[in-house]
C-alpha cells in the first residue's frame, strides 16, 4: 500500500507540474515574451518645439510616421518627421508630454516603430539636409562663410541626467572629448561621452546650461568637435 501510494502521489505532482508549465506558457510571462524591434537605440528626449504631435530626425526623412512607446507607462503617441535633429527620433514638447511620466524630461525605456515611409531624401550616411550646410558637414554663418567642421548634423538637446557637465552619443565611444559650440551665442562646453544615447550628441543637464539660450531647450545652430 506505502508504494502504491507513493506512485499515486509523484503521478499527481507530474500532472500539476505539467499543468503549470502548460499555464505560464499560454500566458506568455513577460520574462519570456520577445519585445518589438526598435528602429533607434537609447533614450527619447524631447525639444521645445510647439505645435501638434511630431518629431525630427537625423536619419528617417521627412514625412515618415513613427510610433513611440513608454515602456514604463505604457502609453504610446504617433508622430510624423517633420525636419532634421541630431537625433534618431527627438519629440517636440506636445508629443513627449502624451508619453512622459510626470517630472521626467527623457523616456529611457523605449520602443521606436517605423510605421511608413516619407518624401524627402536623406543625405549619405542618414543625416537629413540642415539649411546652411556645407559640403562635409561644415555649417555656415549668416553671412554665408563656412563655420569650423561639425562632427554632428542638426540640434542639439539634453537630458535630465546630473552631475558635471557631460554627454551621452550613439557613434563616439565612451571617454571621446567633444567640445559643442551654441554658434547664437558663442558659448561652449567642453564633455566626456560618458554612456550611449540615441543621438549623435545629446548633453545632460549641467552642460547645456552651460550653453543654452535662456527657456530654450535645444541648440539648433551649433559646432560639435571632436577632441581626441
Amino acid at each position: 500500500m506505502r508504494v502504491r501510494r507513493t506512485h499515486v502521489l509523484a503521478a499527481g505532482m507530474a500532472v500539476v507540474a505539467s499543468a503549470v508549465v502548460a499555464v505560464g506558457t499560454g500566458l506568455g510571462f513577460a520574462e519570456t515574451a520577445p519585445a518589438r524591434q526598435s528602429v533607434c537605440q537609447g533614450s527619447v528626449t524631447f525639444s521645445a518645439e510647439g505645435g501638434g504631435p511630431a518629431a525630427t530626425s537625423d536619419r528617417f526623412a521627412v514625412g515618415t510616421r513613427l510610433r513611440v512607446t513608454n515602456l514604463d507607462n505604457g502609453r504610446a503617441v504617433t508622430v510624423v518627421v517633420t525636419g532634421p535633429s541630431g537625433s534618431c527620433v527627438l519629440l517636440n514638447a506636445a508629443a513627449m508630454d502624451l508619453v512622459r511620466e510626470p517630472g521626467k524630461n527623457v523616456v529611457r525605456r523605449n520602443v521606436v516603430e517605423r510605421l511608413d515611409g516619407g518624401g524627402t531624401p536623406v543625405q549619405p550616411g542618414g543625416a537629413p539636409a540642415q539649411p546652411g550646410a556645407q559640403p562635409g558637414g561644415a555649417t555656415a554663418d549668416p553671412s554665408g562663410a563656412p563655420s569650423r567642421q561639425s562632427a554632428c548634423q542638426g540640434s542639439v538637446t539634453f537630458s535630465a541626467e546630473g552631475g558635471a557637465p557631460a554627454a551621452t552619443s550613439d557613434r563616439f565611444a565612451v571617454g571621446t572629448r567633444l567640445r559643442v559650440t551654441n554658434l547664437d551665442n558663442g558659448r561652449a562646453v567642453t564633455v566626456s561621452v560618458v554612456g550611449p544615447s540615441g543621438s549623435c550628441v545629446l548633453l545632460n543637464a549641467a552642460a547645456m546650461e552651460l550653453v543654452r539660450e535662456p527657456g530654450k531647450n535645444v541648440v539648433r545652430r551649433n559646432v560639435v568637435e571632436v577632441l581626441r
